[in-house]
């Protein structure tokens, strides 16, 4: 092999070596900037999804919490649904409750482009007919997030 064969391939391995290290860094930027947006998306979802999934009037509970699960994915949603149709539904016609939720903060645990994990401080005001003074309550609860078709969807709420 002569001198000009050894140049011209140690030129050719150089601009593979750099075309791949191209790639690689434009893969972890697209990667990171996917992750960021996710910190962002989930976050809005996840506040209107808890107070989709958690405010009721009872006179409308059954189409209010309905709707709720349209924002939710897995079993989880079907668990939801169960519940609210069997418990929160009956239970809110029964005694007249009214759940007013705001979200105060919410905090990303973890996010991927399409999963994450947020803590949400909650405030609740309740009341009803047993108790028509309005009783205001503090909670925290996490919610894991799936992105499933474009949409951000809850898979878990579990109260801390």
């Amino acid at each position: 092999m002569n001198r000009r064969n050894v140049v011209s391939a140690f030129a050719v391995l150089v601009l593979v070596v750099l075309a791949a290290g191209v790639g690689l860094l434009h893969y972890q930027y697209q990667h990171t900037e996917q992750t960021e947006q996710a910190r962002t998306d989930s976050v809005n979802a996840a506040d209107a999804q808890a107070i989709a999934m958690l405010a009721y009037d009872y006179n409308g509970v059954d189409q209010q919490l309905a709707s709720a699960a349209d924002g939710l994915t897995g079993d989880f949603k079907d668990e939801y649904t169960k519940l609210v149709t069997d418990v929160i539904a009956p239970a809110a016609k029964e005694k007249s409750l009214t759940v007013q939720v705001t979200v105060q903060g919410t905090a990303v645990v973890s996010a991927e482009p399409d999963a994450a994990t947020l803590l949400l401080f909650l405030n609740q005001i309740t009341t009803s007919s047993d108790a028509p003074d309005a009783a205001s309550s503090g909670s925290r609860v996490r919610m894991n997030m799936e992105k499933v078709d474009g949409r951000w969807l809850t898979s878990s709420l579990e109260p801390i």
